[in-house]
Formats: C-alpha cells, sequence, structure tokens
C-alpha cells in the first residue's frame, strides 16, 4: 500500500470511527435544532431551507461510502475468520473456504443442501455427529456402490 492508501485509510477509519460516536450524533441534534430556531429569523426562506437540504445531502452523499467502506472491510473480515474456522475444523469441508466468490443461484443451491444436512441432524442421537459436503459425497458413493450388492440379494 502506498503512502497516500495508507493516508486515506486512516482517516477513513477515524472519521468512521468518530461519526459513529455519541458526540457526532449530538453535534448533529445541535445543528438541527439551531436551524430550526433560526427559522424565524430568517424567514422560512427558500435560502434557509436550501441549506439544510444541501448540507444533509452532502454529508449522506459522503456517508454512503464510508459506510461501504467499514462494511466491505468488516465483510472481509469475518470471512477470514470463518475461513480460519473451516480451515482448523477437522470435520468442516475446505470447500466451503472462499464460498462468498460463487454466484447467487450457486449459494441457493449451497443453503438447500445444508437445510437438508439440518433436517438429518436433527434426527441424530449423536449431536456431535458431523455432516458435510466430503461427508455426504462419501455416505452417496457408498450408497451407490450397495446398490448392485443390494439388487443381487433382492
Amino acid at each position: 500500500m502506498t503512502n497516500k492508501q495508507n493516508f486515506f485509510e486512516r482517516i477513513s477509519d477515524r472519521i468512521t470511527y468518530w461519526t459513529g460516536s455519541a458526540s457526532a450524533f449530538t453535534i448533529a441534534v445541535g445543528i438541527i435544532i439551531i436551524w430550526g430556531i433560526s427559522g424565524p429569523i430568517f424567514n422560512y426562506s427558500d435560502t434557509w431551507q436550501l441549506v439544510i437540504n444541501t448540507g444533509t445531502t452532502i454529508i449522506t452523499f459522503l456517508m454512503v461510502f464510508l459506510i461501504q467502506k467499514t462494511q466491505n472491510k468488516d465483510s472481509k473480515a469475518i470471512q477470514l475468520k470463518l475461513n480460519e474456522l473451516l480451515a482448523a475444523s477437522r470435520h468442516a469441508s475446505n470447500r466451503m473456504v472462499d464460498i462468498e466468490d460463487l454466484s447467487e443461484a450457486e449459494l441457493d443451491i449451497l443453503h438447500k443442501y445444508y437445510a437438508k444436512l439440518s433436517d438429518v441432524a436433527e434426527k441424530e442421537e449423536d449431536i456431535h455427529h458431523s455432516h458435510s459436503i466430503d461427508s455426504a459425497k462419501k455416505n452417496s458413493e457408498e450408497k451407490l456402490t450397495d446398490k448392485p450388492r443390494l439388487a443381487k440379494n433382492n
């Protein structure tokens, strides 16, 4: 990262921290109260209204980008933590690492699959029994190899 990027990263982090504080909220409420009280002084003119409209529009516009930056950073951190948990778990499927790059349709398919796994897990007596994509694939393969054998026995 260049010094310019580090500078903007530090500034945006500080602004994000400050805008989420009680002080920032108090200042915003104070500005609105002062604006409201000053209405009669300026005869509720178009300029008086324009001041608050322009100010809030500019602040909202900038905050959208700041919120998105913070959301992206938080999301990335959560994904990394989840990836670490998946990688560290003996029973978890490593195929789940980086699934955030899948399409919405692919994620929906995985969601349906895990909903079915949840149903299976609820029927298990042992709450520590693992159900993952890899274990399901292994079970499916065992069923396929057992089919010819079961057909011979019937």
